[in-house]
């Protein structure tokens, strides 16, 4: 007990210090804000790319290794007075002495050659590992992630990743991803945590509790300043493809796309970015209740409010509802932009609003409240004291600790989703036949957002790690594993961009193999480049497994994707299917290990994975989705009907639920509902099972109830013939609730019912 007090008194002592170091900063920012003139605070206000700093031919690009051009540094820092550099598509990974010396020769000008010498706040899409640095730890992409059901791993992760960012220096990430992962078309589906809320949710805080540390303490030097995308509803979009219009009704908004922001907000995060895309017919960028009215006011973000790659000029070139430039950001500003990522061209934004507020049109309060935000975050992470961070107080970087965090991850995140006859794990010892685009490629198993922006550099950096194939050939000797690709992608071609490449020799190879194992999947892409016309996997890896399905040999498919590309033309005749995402540089190593039943699988699908093109139904669906097939009347084939479920995932061992209960039948409003379920490993090896509670509301009075709702899981690991007994609480007004049409929560008496796996139990609520 004396320990327990002890601890809660120094928690308590700490909590203190960090909230009288709060208030001394905002003393100090009050103080500096009164000394800056306009155009200091609007230099505060721009962010621009380093590629503009940088030695090279235009503002566009710059030489590679990129080096600091000091007179071009010295025009945006003192003649200009910008306030934050962030990386740029045409910029690959640096070494941490690299990174060292050109966030310490910024921060130089910044510190010593301006008149109130105020640091510049540096941010980089660390969105798995510090990615854009060499040696750092790549983690499975965020899609990855939200298949492991791990907060720990998560949170680890996260934590790791903060470590090795400071380690080069910078102090700001762009990330996590809190958008759904609803539609399989878009292109940035792997960098969210999947198509669930709750899931979302859960995973995001601890992501953010990971990079910023307890109690968000981001001065912390272990620890970085998150950033929470794109708010709001940017994957929501009617066409599939990146940054177009979405239509997103009021209820739809607070139900599924606000929860996990409202965490994250909750949970103290320092930054925001906001969606590039449409919403109802108007720019999010220029959206005043959306930014200020439900932002700033509602959810009380205190924190800084960054635009995307060029929004603000978006306004008037692409979306055009701004004649000039001028005119676009004086809408962004007075909407709650704080920064804007300009990102080449910083000198119209700069003189446009200065000239804005000398007009009247821009008022100083809303300038001086986005400064403030800009240099709350900035104390924050103490640049005013310690601009930069050191690479060699960092000795873990790249360690072989953080490796195996990696690789756990990965492990946990591979999901099984079909075993036909037990085919896997395969014995070590057969004789297997390895083709497809991905099964000797790094940079299909990492991913966009690694070393540069498209993955394009990841061969550069990433050779000491182990291809499918490497690892493959590590585990069971070269004279076992033969290698036919029969289809590649080309080079330096876009991600569908394949061709066949010994598609007869891999089909005779065949013959001599006890199994195949077939690597499909997609190539590195994000954002535009990612955007597709067709959901089905290409038609040359089509063509290859089904001529490989004819030789009669099992097939393992191995899918190694950031979106479920559609495989129903082969599904069946493929006979065992796991889905490894994008797991990073350890990858390779986790998904062999499973193969070969070392690691026992127990990722659970993070979306729907569609059979058809023109059925990408999330399990978040009405129950008009699921209308049953008339007798002799309908078709109904059209109807939900995926080719695997969200939360699906096979192990090598089986399990047994039973004794789904709640501690009692009927409760009142107010009341926590507390749940159990018996989970029994009922086969032969350990495993570890994913227990999901979902929610049906049985009758809404205002809008029609999904059909479900993930409401709680828990990641268990049994042995053996041994059971666990799972306890979930659910609150009724946060777990029971709905939003209404007119965007209003509503908890209504009546009947819900409650899921565990088949089974189910009914609740009544009452007033």
């Amino acid at each position: 007990m004396k320990v327990k007090m002890k601890i809660a008194l120094l928690f308590l002592m700490g909590l203190s210090h960090l909230v009288l170091a709060q208030k001394n900063d905002e003393a100090k920012i009050e103080a500096l804000i009164k000394k800056m003139t306009l155009e200091e605070k609007v230099g505060q206000m721009a962010q621009i790319t380093l590629d503009v700093v940088g030695k090279g031919d235009d503002v566009y690009s710059s030489y590679d290794p990129v080096e600091l051009d000091m007179d071009a540094l010295k025009k945006a820092l003192i003649d200009y007075k910008i306030g934050s550099i962030l990386n740029t598509a045409n910029n690959k990974a640096l070494t941490n002495e690299h990174w060292y010396e050109i966030i310490s020769g910024i921060q130089k000008v910044a510190m010593k050659q301006t008149r109130l010498k105020i640091p510049v706040l540096y941010g980089v899409d660390e969105i798995h590992g510090a990615t854009y640095t060499v040696g750092a730890t790549m983690f499975p992409q965020q899609i990855a992630q939200g298949a492991s059901r791990n907060r720990e791993l998560v949170r680890k992760g996260a934590e790791i990743t903060a470590y090795e960012t400071r380690a080069g220096s910078i102090p700001w990430t762009f990330s996590p991803v809190l958008d759904l992962g609803l539609d399989p078309r878009f292109s940035r589906m792997w960098e969210s945590f999947g198509e669930d809320p709750y899931l979302c949710t859960q995973l995001g805080v601890e992501m953010i509790n990971g990079y910023e540390g307890d109690n968000n303490t981001v001065g912390d030097p272990e620890h970085i300043a998150s950033c929470l995308k794109h708010f709001l509803g940017y994957h929501a979009t009617i066409s599939g493809k990146d940054r177009t219009p979405a239509y997103i009704p009021e209820d739809a908004l607070r139900e599924y796309h606000l929860p996990a922001f409202k965490a994250a907000i909750e949970a103290g995060a320092h930054t925001i970015m906001i969606n590039s895309g449409i919403i109802n017919g108007v720019p999010v960028h220029a959206n005043y209740d959306l930014l200020t009215k439900l932002l700033k006011e509602e959810l009380g973000f205190k924190g800084l409010v960054v635009t995307d790659w060029a929004d603000i000029e978006n306004l008037q070139r692409r979306d055009r509802i701004a004649e000039t430039n001028k005119d676009a950001v004086m809408l962004a500003i007075n909407a709650g932009i704080d920064m804007s990522m300009i990102p080449y061209q910083y000198e119209p934004f700069c003189n446009d609003l200065v000239a804005l507020v000398k007009e009247g049109k821009v008022s100083m309060e809303r300038i001086d409240d986005a400064v403030r935000r800009v240099l709350r975050v900035k104390f924050a992470l103490n640049l005013f004291e310690k601009p930069t961070t050191h690479y060699k107080d960092y000795p873990k970087f790249g360690s072989d600790e953080f490796g195996k965090a990696a690789y756990d991850m990965a492990a946990e995140s591979i999901t099984l989703l079909k075993n036909d006859d037990n085919v896997l794990p395969l014995d070590k010892s057969a004789k297997v036949l390895v083709a497809g685009p991905n099964a000797n490629s790094m940079r299909t198993l990492n991913g966009a957002w690694t070393y540069s922006w498209q993955g394009d550099r990841v061969p550069e950096f990433a050779s000491e790690y182990n291809t499918i194939l490497e690892a493959l050939q590590n585990k069971m000797g070269e004279k076992n594993v033969t290698f036919v690709p029969g289809v590649s992608y080309k080079d330096g071609g876009k991600y569908y961009e394949d061709e066949l490449d010994q598609m007869e020799e891999a089909v005779k190879s065949a013959a001599d193999a006890d199994v195949i194992i077939l690597c499909l999947g997609e190539s590195t892409y994000t954002e535009k480049p990612g955007d597709l016309n067709d959901l089905y996997i290409s038609e040359n890896q089509t063509e290859l497994a089904k001529k490989l399905a004819e030789t009669g040999k099992p097939i393992v498919l191995v899918l190694n994707e950031g979106r479920p590309r559609i495989i129903s033309r082969f599904e069946q005749q493929m006979n065992a299917i796991v889905q490894s995402y994008l797991p990073g540089n350890h990858g390779g190593d986790a998904l062999v290990d499973i193969l070969l039943g070392e690691v026992n699988p127990s990722g659970k699908l993070p979306y729907t994975y569609p059979r058809y093109p023109n059925a990408t139904i999330s399990y978040i669906h009405k129950p008009s989705e699921e209308q049953k097939k008339a007798e002799g009347v309908y078709n109904y084939e059209a109807d939900y009907n995926p080719q695997f479920k969200f939360g699906h995932g096979l192990s090598y061992t089986t399990f047994e639920y039973s004794n789904l209960k709640t501690d009692k039948a009927t409760y009142k409003k107010g009341e926590d509902i507390k749940v159990s379920v018996t989970v029994k490993n009922t086969g032969k090896v350990e495993g570890k099972e994913v227990v999901h509670l979902f929610s049906s509301d049985l009758v809404a009075s205002s809008v029609t109830p999904d059909v479900k709702r993930l409401r709680r899981f828990e990641k268990i690991n049994l042995k053996p013939g041994e059971s666990k007994t799972v306890d979930f609480t659910l609150s009724p007004e946060k777990d029971l609730s709905y939003f209404g049409r007119d965007g209003k929560k509503l908890l209504e008496a009546g009947a819900f019912e409650l899921m565990v796996n088949d089974d189910k139990v009914e609740i009544d609520l009452s007033e």
